[in-house]
């Protein structure tokens, strides 16, 4: 049975710096809003204290997990045991939204390895840490990460990302306005 905890333990903490890949969900107010699941990778995620967490966020053909952040502050992220002892580990809260040339950037950006296509960095209040068993999910071995988006984004350069954030990363899908786009607009 899950268990809920008002932050997280330090077995918590351990659990997740083992993990190699997490999932963000969100959702806008509105009821014919979709509803959100990214996947995330890299050694993008970072404790900051028992109930903040922060992961560097990187640019992608899509931005809703900013735009429902910036609308309505909800997000959850989850961390699946795919090796060792089976456990489901989810982190709820309110995110912000941090972009390049703030100050809080400037302090949390040192934190993180530097990844080219960087576009923001979401932070997270965590009001509640719950624990479940993780029974059905499957074991998968880890074997490395892609770096085929890294390369694009190289690819891309600074002007071409850029510009790509302009038109693919301005606003979700359901049109909702994202820090990026209202910084660029």
């Amino acid at each position: 049975m899950g268990k809920q905890f008002a932050a997280m333990l330090p077995e918590h903490e351990e659990f997740i710096r083992r993990q190699h890949l997490f999932f963000v969900g969100s959702a806008p107010l509105s009821e014919e809003g979709h509803v959100n699941v990214s996947p995330k990778g890299h050694d993008s995620f970072r404790i900051l204290s028992e109930n903040r967490v922060a992961y560097l966020d990187m640019t992608g053909s899509g931005n809703e997990t900013s735009a429902h952040i910036h609308e309505n502050g909800r997000v959850t992220v989850m961390f699946c045991a795919f090796e060792g002892p089976p456990n489901i580990l989810r982190l709820y809260g309110t995110g912000t939204v941090v972009l390049p040339g703030s100050s809080e950037w400037e302090s949390l950006y040192p934190l993180f390895t530097p990844l080219p296509g960087a576009r923001q960095i979401i932070t997270i209040d965590v009001h509640k840490v719950q624990t479940s068993c993780g029974y059905s999910i499957p074991f998968m071995t880890y074997e490395d990460e892609r770096e085929t988006l890294q390369r694009w984004s190289v690819q891309k350069g600074e002007e071409g990302l850029k510009q790509y954030r302009q038109e693919k990363n301005s606003a979700s899908i359901d049109g909702l306005p994202t820090p990026l786009g209202e910084m660029n607009g």
